[in-house]
Parts: structure tokens; C-alpha cells; sequence
């Protein structure tokens, strides 16, 4: 069985071990049931949560312990 890719903080220029997911959905362009990710080191979810909560795209912030792809799919 492969081992997963560990996942890379989405910030800019940040290259630390992502530890959370953001699950996002911008409703100008995406269907409701439409689900985009973007993961974040712990030093960068704040901020990351910060920039989609202020333009009402963040969904949910899952540990990317906890998360699997399936996830954003069934996500509503």
C-alpha cells in the first residue's frame, strides 16, 4: 500500500507539513455542494481561516489527521 503524500501549507512561500485542511466554497462560482481545500500549517491556519471567513467561503477546518478526500465530496 503507498503512503500518502504529506501535504504543504498553502500559504505563500511556506513549505512547513500542513497539519489542517480548510474546506472552502466560493458561491459566485462554485455549485453549494462544490468543496475546494487548501491546507495549513499551524502557523498559517489563523490567517488562512481569517482571509476565507471574511469573504464567507470557509466551510470547516478538519485536521488532515481526520480528513480523507471523500470528505470535500460528501460535504454539503
Amino acid at each position: 500500500m503507498d503512503t500518502p503524500q504529506t501535504a504543504i501549507c498553502s500559504a505563500k512561500g511556506c513549505r512547513a507539513d500542513a497539519l489542517w485542511v480548510l474546506v472552502w466554497n466560493n458561491p459566485k462560482l462554485h455549485t453549494p455542494d462544490r468543496r475546494k481545500t487548501w491546507a495549513a500549517c499551524d502557523e498559517h491556519r489563523e490567517h488562512l481561516s481569517q482571509f476565507l471567513g471574511v469573504r464567507g467561503f470557509l466551510k470547516e477546518v478538519v485536521a488532515v489527521a481526520d480528513w480523507t478526500p471523500e470528505d470535500a465530496r460528501d460535504a454539503s
